[in-house]
């Protein structure tokens, strides 16, 4: 691992979520780095972009909220995305009500141990990897675990989200 970049040595919530169900995960701390975009992140932890995923929450014309998690060399397709929860149209979650309405602040924001179980889509290439690397809840945290295991722990499904870059 790079100088700045380590085995996290402090625990989140996330952390200790997947403790709780001894789900094995790596986790990685890169506080030190500076970086936050998801492709900084990327680049520093030296994981391809399509293995690290961000975590987005949106709200539907119904007023219901959906987390959608696709990777970080990719946006979400607004379209797709309202489709694969059969909504109208959705829209981004503003910054400021993130923490309310999941406990987490936009950077740290993790599909594991929200405030409110959202219903959660992944973006369908997520099947083809081993393992997946995303928010530890904090900023400067990730932790990387296999699709099976976060299945342990929160429900998901997959859908075609995103256009690429």
């Amino acid at each position: 691992m790079a100088k700045n970049i380590k085995q996290s040595e402090e625990k989140t919530n996330v952390m200790r979520l997947l403790d709780g169900k001894k789900i094995q995960y790596k986790s990685y701390c890169y506080l030190d780095s500076g970086v936050v975009s998801g492709m900084e992140v990327a680049k520093v932890l030296h994981q391809n972009p399509a293995q690290v995923f961000k975590t987005l929450v949106t709200a539907g014309k119904s007023n219901t909220n959906y987390v959608f998690v696709i990777p970080v060399d990719r946006e979400l397709d607004l379209k797709k995305a309202a489709a694969a929860v059969a909504e109208k149209k959705i829209e981004m979650v503003k910054s400021k009500d993130l923490l309310g309405l999941t406990g987490y602040i936009h950077g740290g924001c993790s599909p594991v141990g929200m405030k409110n179980a959202f219903r959660t889509v992944f973006d369908e290439t997520m099947k083809q990897l081993d393992t997946v690397i995303f928010s530890g809840g904090k900023v400067g945290y990730q932790v990387e675990l296999s699709p099976a295991d976060l299945q342990k722990i929160i429900r998901f499904e997959y859908a075609d989200l995103t256009e690429e870059m």
